[in-house]
């Protein structure tokens, strides 16, 4: 079982629990009309996105959430072991704090725990989903170590302007640093100025 959140609030320096909601992740799915891709209950980098749905708590009211929810939306998906351990509330605080900047490169943030001392898969991992349903980036850290807000806003950039443009993003890229043209010609032009 998992917990979801969905950030935006302040309440999390409060403590206070007041968006979650089990997940549910079936075998086989197929998203319909929106890819024609087979959904294996495994997530795979640059495939499509396991279909999941869950019930949430949103302001105090139950509803339905599912992945379809986020056609045509990127979708950060934080996974985290616990509530009120260490690392993790100043990982949640620092992605509520920052939410707007998600919102502003149409990005939905949400949280999801284990939240159960005898869980036996305790990790956190964070998961770019793109607006077309495809699993980008899959990144899991020990639990010792906390992950970086601007880090995860600077893979979507990154991800959102490859998609637009064709080009690639080469090492610490920011948005508006030159790119690369994927072509072993053009690609000269960026690599005779470094």
């Amino acid at each position: 079982m998992f917990t979801l959140r969905n950030f935006g609030t302040r309440s999390l320096k409060t403590r206070i629990i007041r968006n979650t909601a089990t997940i549910k992740l079936p075998q086989k799915a197929l998203f319909n009309n929106y890819s024609r891709h087979r959904y294996d209950e495994i997530a795979r980098v640059a495939k499509p996105a396991p279909l999941w749905e869950a019930s949430a708590v949103v302001d105090g009211v139950i509803k339905p959430l599912s992945l379809k929810d986020y056609i045509s939306k990127f979708l950060v998906m934080i996974f985290y072991p616990m509530d009120w351990t260490f690392v993790c509330p100043t990982e949640m605080v620092a992605f509520s704090d920052n939410i707007q900047k998600f919102k502003d490169i149409n990005t939905e943030v949400v949280g999801i725990s284990c939240d159960s001392p005898h869980s036996h898969i305790a990790w956190e991992g964070t998961f770019i989903i793109d607006d077309k349903g495809i699993l980008r980036v899959a990144h899991v850290n020990d639990t010792q170590i906390g992950r970086s807000v601007n880090e995860t806003l600077r893979l979507v950039e990154a991800i959102q302007f490859a998609n637009k443009h064709g080009e690639v993003c080469p090492v610490n890229w920011k948005s508006g640093d030159r790119t690369i043209v994927p072509d072993p010609k053009l690609s000269k032009d960026y690599f005779s100025q470094i």
